[in-house]
């Protein structure tokens, strides 16, 4: 153990055959690259802009399958978990003998594929060439060893490629791609992705890069479509033909190149500068080594003592997942793209970062990092704000610094409410309270749309005529009820009393689409009567594509949103007819398999059972099983896409014994924990606690309940913490037990104090 220049405890684990190993041992970075978990096994960086990744699945969100048998290239910038490919941009390959420019053509067979934090490598068989790839935050480092074959070695840089599911906008015109020969040693350009999820999403970004070599080449040229040329520059529409450079060179028996590359998304001046400041030279090992260092820092702030091998594998791979996005956006000098295409910016004093997957991070990645990693989480909140300042609104889905308006609500607003109240408050918050006020209210706002028609019936009707574009108009009317509760918070910690009362009227909206003969929140007409016919087990098609969702509903059915009030658990009690019979038909829910862990509209529901009193021991007895159950140290082993680590996320606090069902209010619904002890190393410099310890006492598979609690000696009397119960250097115990225990009191947050009551 020592400590860092920040003071910063670093814990250091002795395994056999390796000495002072830490955390990153245990991540496995191909746990969710197979069956649509959609993550990558390629090099990054914690929050890194870059990640050098391979290709070996065209049509994927991350342009990685496992278990696809060829490999492309190898890519610069990437996204995880998501559910629709972009990006994939600066694609490279080495390869031997002719050029050929058509990816079907240079692709290659491989085996021996090894990843960790920071590292991958791989054999392309058809080549003979080791692949070796590493990262600092804004730039990629490859060093590929080639084969005795000599003046045949090929370092080809595709600038047209980019990843999508759709044919038709794979060759849009509307993208663009550059490339240019500098010297026999560096070449630079730019290439543009977009549409994230469909053509009408409207984002595109421009990626700039420059590429160095570590040894000059004996020719080096272009090529556009199939015909290779000694043209030293070539520029295009992604509609035209492909376009990159090659690089050849005369290599000897097994001699490694290393190619260098720096990534921005302003200019192609930023990205050298980005590459001169990270990777000045060429030690490939030293960029490698401090890359594992970096992850072994981050992941350290959470110290597992005790567990199981795979629990090990499966925590801090989820923890490796859950801190890769949102990404570092801004240059090292400060400069980015301004929301919107608005123009090049400079940050004042924070970092700004992109990739913002808001419907599915704000349940629960947003409050992970906000307890865990502060620093990062009040810069993401910045990020918000100033987008909302250049933009015009806060953003819905960001990508690249451009909106793209997928999913449904207003998800920005319960990140920047649970930011506050983490006492987070280094942010301008007029300025984002006038955000929040200005997004949630109707009048030329074309990204959260529904809000004329909320307003006026007091719900979205299914029917609805504003002309406003909706998707799923029980789930859209759910999400807002839930922001306005978060503005009516913030308005009350600003002493905004009328403003308070306006939206805590408002964040009451579900109550009118509760309908008491079928017992389901469920869609409204115009007129006020429910829509029929009416299937609970509906998953389509409330829009044109397969699985969208039931009529009136998201990704999802009747059943994944009858519990989705996690600001007011009392009043939906009483609209379900008490205590008894809330218990009952959540766990209808899960009997029926109604409940989808793959997804984040009911991601939730098991700590429900917490809302109830003497009810909390099934919470326990269904996380152990979901975790047991979806959670692997394998590459099936995340439930579904991990949304940009949401999944991940899900089982990290699972894993550490409790959950923020609402998160804005600052509490946290207690599950079971997994783990002997965890150390959890606190940011000093914003909760001076410092230390976190959470212990279990007589912890086992057997022993998945929670006996009682006791918080620095002191019994715990409800089945949540507060946020302040973690942050102050709390020693907190959980006594385990073999059956649900009748003593343990259970208690929502939020009991005999309705935030909707006047």
């Amino acid at each position: 153990m020592f400590r860092n220049k920040k003071g910063m405890t670093i814990v250091f684990w002795l395994t056999a055959g390796m000495a002072m190993a830490g955390p990153s041992q245990w991540v496995n970075p191909f746990v969710g690259t197979a069956h649509g978990g959609n993550t990558f096994p390629g090099a990054l960086v914690p929050w890194g802009m870059v990640s050098v990744s391979p290709h070996n699945d065209l049509k994927s969100p991350s342009g990685y399958s496992y278990g696809n048998p060829t490999i492309y290239g190898f890519g610069h910038v990437h996204l995880s978990g998501t559910g629709c490919p972009d990006l994939g941009s600066v694609l490279i390959m080495p390869t031997v003998g002719d050029i050929r420019t058509d990816l079907e053509k240079m692709k290659s067979n491989y085996d021996h594929e090894v990843a960790s934090p920071g590292y991958y490598r791989v054999n392309l068989k058809t080549y003979e060439i080791t692949a070796e790839m590493t990262a600092t935050t804004r730039s990629g480092m490859s060093q590929f060893t080639f084969p005795s074959r000599k003046g045949s070695a090929n370092i080809l840089i595709d600038v047209s490629h980019r990843l999508t599911t759709d044919p038709v906008t794979l060759k849009s015109p509307t993208f663009e791609s550059q490339v240019k020969i500098i010297s026999p040693t560096e070449v630079e350009g730019f290439t543009q992705s977009g549409d994230f999820c469909s053509v009408y999403a409207g984002n595109k970004q421009t990626v700039f890069f420059v590429a160095q070599f570590s040894k000059p080449a004996v020719r080096a040229g272009t090529w556009k479509g199939s015909a290779v040329r000694d043209e030293k520059e070539q520029t295009g529409k992604y509609g035209q033909e492909g376009i990159g450079a090659f690089f050849r060179f005369s290599t000897a028996e097994q001699e490694p190149i290393v190619v260098k590359v720096g990534i921005s998304y302003v200019s192609i001046e930023n990205a050298r500068l980005n590459l001169q400041t990270e990777i000045p030279g060429w030690d490939f090992e030293t960029v490698k080594s401090t890359a594992r260092k970096t992850w072994d820092e981050e992941l350290s702030k959470l110290e597992v003592v005790g567990g199981l091998e795979n629990q090990l594998k499966i925590f801090y791979t989820a923890l490796y997942h859950a801190l890769i996005h949102p990404s570092v956006f801004s240059d090292v000098n400060g400069q980015y793209q301004g929301m919107g295409h608005t123009g090049v910016k400079t940050t004042q004093g924070y970092i700004r970062y992109h990739v913002f997957s808001l419907w599915d991070t704000y349940r629960n990645l947003h409050p992970f990092l906000g307890l865990f990693y502060p620093e990062r989480q009040l810069d993401m909140t910045k990020s918000l704000v100033e987008m909302a300042k250049e933009g015009g609104w806060l953003p819905k889905w960001e990508l690249g610094g451009n909106e793209t308006s997928v999913m449904v609500g207003c998800p920005a607003v319960p990140v920047i409410l649970d930011t506050y109240r983490q006492d987070l408050k280094r942010f301008d918050v007029e300025s984002a309270y006038a955000s929040m006020v200005k997004s949630l209210s109707p009048g030329g706002n074309k990204t959260y749309g529904g809000l004329k028609s909320l307003l006026r019936y007091g719900f979205i009707p299914k029917d609805d005529d504003s002309g406003d574009y909706l998707w799923g108009s029980v789930s859209t009317s759910l999400e807002y009820s839930y922001d306005f509760w978060c503005l009516a918070q913030l308005a009350k910690d600003l002493k905004k009393k009328e403003d308070y009362e306006k939206y805590i009227h408002l964040s009451g909206v579900y109550r009118d689409l509760y309908d008491s003969t079928s017992g389901f929140i469920r869609a409204k007409n115009r007129d006020g009567t429910f829509m029929s016919p009416f299937d609970p087990l509906a998953t389509c098609c409330d829009q044109s594509w397969p699985d969208n969702g039931g009529p009136g509903y998201v990704e999802g059915n009747a059943w994944q949103y009858l519990f989705f009030v996690p600001h007011d658990m009392d009043g939906l009690k009483r609209l379900l007819g008490g205590d008894k019979a809330f218990v009952d038909r959540l766990q209808e829910c899960f009997d029926g398999g109604h409940y989808d862990a793959t997804n984040e509209p009911d991601i939730a529901w098991p700590y429900l059972f917490d809302f109830v009193p003497k009810e909390g021991w099934r919470t326990q007895k269904m996380v152990r099983e979901l975790m047991d159950k979806h959670y692997k140290d394998t590459p099936d082993g995340i439930p579904g896409n991990d949304d940009c680590g949401v999944m991940s996320a899900w089982y990290l606090f699972s894993a550490l014994g409790f959950y923020p069902v609402c998160p804005g209010s600052n509490s946290y619904q207690i599950g079971s924990p997994l783990f002997k002890q965890v150390n959890v190393h606190l940011d000093k410099m914003i909760y001076p606690g410092g230390l976190l310890l959470l212990k279990t006492v007589n912890n086992s598979d057997r022993n998945l309940y929670v006996k009682s609690i006791q918080v620095d000696g002191f019994d715990l009397k409800s089945q949540f913490f507060k946020h302040d119960a973690l942050v102050y250097g709390k020693t907190i115990v959980f006594k385990m037990d073999s059956q649900p225990s009748g003593s343990f009191p259970s208690f929502g947050p939020w009991k005999d104090s309705n935030p909707l009551k006047k």
